[in-house]
Parts: C-alpha cells; sequence; structure tokens
C-alpha cells in the first residue's frame, strides 16, 4: 500500500470551508475498478481533513487488488476520530460501495452513524435552474471556472490501474510510473476539486431561505398590448455569496442574481378580485349587484332579487393591487375565481414596512416557485 499526503494552503479566508469543513468532518473520494460493489474492488481512497489551518489530503493506494483490505482498514481508522463525511455522490455510490467491499472482508465498519453532506444531492435540484447539461463533477467545476490537469474520467483509468497492478510492462500501454502519476492526480484533483465545489451549496442555501431582504420598490412597464404591468422588486442579501451569477424564469418569479445581491421580480394583479366567504350556507347571492350578502342582512332584500349562495358564488369584490401566493400565507385571500389554485393578498404599506413580512413572503414565493418550477 501507498500513501501519499499533501498539505494545501490554509482556506481560513474562504467563507464556504468556514461554514462546512469542521475539524470533526472529512471529505472522501474513492476510485474503483467498476460500478458494481460485487464484482469490482476499491483500488484507492482519498481523503481531506484540517491539520490546524492547513488542509491535508492523504491517498491510500492499493498497489494490487490484495491490498483492498488494508487500505480499507486504514480509512476506517481514521474516521474513528470523525462525525461527518463530505463527499459528491457518496451517499449514492461511495458508502454504499464500501459497506460492501467491508462485508465481503467482514471488516467491521459504522459508516451509517455518520452525519453526511452530500454535494451532489444537496446541488441536484438547482440543475435546470443554473442551465447545466448535468451534474458530473467536472461538468460543475467547468461551470465554476475550475481548471483540471487531470482529462481522464474514473471510467478511463480502470484499464490503466489494471495495467499498473498486474505489472506487464511488456503490454502496458503507459509506464508504472506514469500509471501511478495519472491515478494519483485524478483522485487528488477529484478531492480538491470537491473542497471548491462547496461553494456550490450556496444555491441551496439561498433557496431554502438563508438570505435577508434589503428593500423592495414597484416597477411599471407597458405591455405588448399597450396595458401598464406592475411588479414588486424585493432585493435579497444571501447569507453565503453565491460563486456565480444566474437568472431564470420560475412561473409568476424571475430571478436575478449576482454574488451578494438577488433581486426577486413578482408580477402584481392590479384590477378586481374576489374575496369568498368560507360560510357559504349562511348567505345569500344577489345576481344585479353580483355580490353576497350574509342572510341577517340579505333578508330584507325582496325574494326574486336574491338566491341561495353557493360557495362558488358567495363572495364580495375588492380593487387593488394584489400579490400571488400559492397558500393562504396573508389574509384576507382573494382570487379571480373559486377553484383557483393561486389567491391573491393585497399590497399595503403595512406589509411593505415590514422586512420580516417580506422575507417571509419572499421564502414562501421561492420556496413553492421551486418545488413547482425548478
Amino acid at each position: 500500500m501507498k500513501t501519499w499526503q499533501t498539505e494545501l494552503i490554509s482556506f481560513t479566508d474562504n467563507p464556504y470551508i468556514a461554514e462546512y469543513f469542521t475539524p470533526s468532518s472529512v471529505f472522501f473520494d474513492i476510485e474503483t475498478t467498476g460500478f458494481s460493489a460485487a464484482r469490482c474492488q476499491v483500488y484507492m481512497i482519498g481523503y481531506a481533513h484540517l491539520a490546524g489551518d492547513q488542509i491535508c489530503i492523504t491517498q491510500l493506494f492499493a498497489e494490487n487488488l490484495s491490498e483492498e483490505p488494508e487500505i480499507l482498514s486504514a480509512f476506517l481508522n481514521f474516521l474513528s476520530c470523525y462525525d461527518t463525511l463530505i463527499s459528491f455522490n457518496g451517499t449514492g455510490f461511495d458508502v454504499p460501495f464500501l459497506k460492501s467491499r467491508c462485508a465481503h472482508y467482514k471488516l467491521p465498519e459504522h459508516l451509517d452513524s455518520f452525519r453526511h453532506l452530500d454535494i451532489y444531492k444537496q446541488i441536484s435540484g438547482c440543475k435546470n435552474i443554473l442551465n447545466l447539461p448535468n451534474l458530473k463533477q467536472k461538468t460543475l467545476e467547468k461551470f465554476l471556472g475550475i481548471a483540471r490537469e487531470d482529462v481522464y474520467s474514473g471510467g478511463d483509468l480502470i484499464s490503466v490501474y489494471s495495467e499498473y497492478a498486474n505489472k506487464d510492462g511488456a503490454q502496458a500501454s503507459v509506464s508504472s510510473e506514469e500509471a501511478c502519476a495519472l491515478l494519483k492526480l485524478h483522485n487528488y484533483e477529484d478531492m480538491e476539486g470537491m473542497l471548491k465545489l462547496l461553494s456550490l451549496l450556496a444555491y441551496p442555501r439561498f433557496f431554502e431561505g438563508h438570505f435577508q431582504v434589503s428593500s423592495w420598490e414597484t416597477h411599471s412597464w407597458n405591455t405588448y398590448e399597450g396595458a401598464e404591468g406592475l411588479e414588486l422588486i424585493l432585493s435579497l442579501e444571501p447569507e453565503l455569496p453565491l460563486p456565480k451569477a444566474f437568472a431564470c424564469s420560475l412561473g409568476n418569479l424571475y430571478i436575478s442574481a449576482c454574488c451578494s445581491l438577488i433581486k426577486l421580480r413578482i408580477e402584481l394583479f392590479t384590477g378586481e378580485l374576489k374575496y369568498f366567504y368560507p360560510d357559504y350556507k349562511n348567505y345569500y347571492y344577489l345576481p344585479m349587484e353580483d355580490t353576497a350578502l350574509h342572510k341577517s342582512v340579505a333578508a330584507y332584500v325582496d325574494r326574486d332579487y336574491r338566491v341561495q349562495a353557493t360557495a362558488a358564488t358567495c363572495y364580495c369584490k375588492k380593487s387593488g393591487r394584489f400579490l400571488p401566493q400559492y397558500q393562504e400565507l396573508f389574509v384576507p385571500s382573494f382570487r379571480q375565481e373559486y377553484q383557483d389554485k393561486i389567491s391573491w393578498f393585497e399590497l399595503t404599506e403595512n406589509f411593505t414596512g415590514n422586512k420580516d413580512t417580506l422575507k417571509k413572503y419572499a421564502v414562501h414565493f421561492i420556496s413553492c416557485s421551486f418545488s413547482l418550477y425548478g
């Protein structure tokens, strides 16, 4: 078994490292001879931990497949002082693979007892919003502008390792030293890249509501039909800066984001909406006035001008400027028709004058738009 260790420069000024990489956490990544843990093996395990104000990357390399239990044991022994594992698709691939290989050798392990932070899982919901073709690690590194010396995929290097492990120099396409260097470089840059991919967690963190509202304004424009449109613009400050700007439309919501400034644009409805009374059996509907009145009042209306209200006709009307909501977060809520799923509430000074209320609305609208259209 070979062991390589590399100390990186301090990352103390990196807000993402400071937020997620704690002294009790370990980054890790494995290299295997294939995708099936029943038929394939682990030949390298890379992991990173904090050593003072430095980050230390360690790589455990099995020079042949008989050394697989040795690198597994060394990794498991190292983990005994930690409680959090950080990975890229580790919960989907690396952890199940390691557990299977440990079971094969009857090595005791407690990988399920760790807290897992899987960067791939965390960022998966943002694929369409960030306009990414896929969520491969190298694709995400390219999105962030991270350059690599390594040009191979893990699959490309399986044959390279096989040749190295067999030590058949006559048939090998590269020398043992070159093969070892390629294998080491690929795993090392996977580890180093993972550290940099932590910045991507700023996106799901934002969509989960980790921001503050800094200001608001309304903006009007003329539509193609010549009517006047109106929108509410909320300016937000994320807790962690976004590593790269993006813009997207999610139904009635438009988001434009750049580093530490995010703007939400939500189209207002200007006009007349209906408030539907909940207890329609206690109301009469007046067709001539197109409104409903409580029976205690409508009893004085001529019988020819009133009918028993239904759920769909038990309403009164109100004109104003309204904001959409997917749940009745703010009341009174209004609709165009009784069966409408989206309701509206009136834009008032009490609403815009309270930043806590503005944030509550922003969190609600982002969350619901993200789940429906993201």
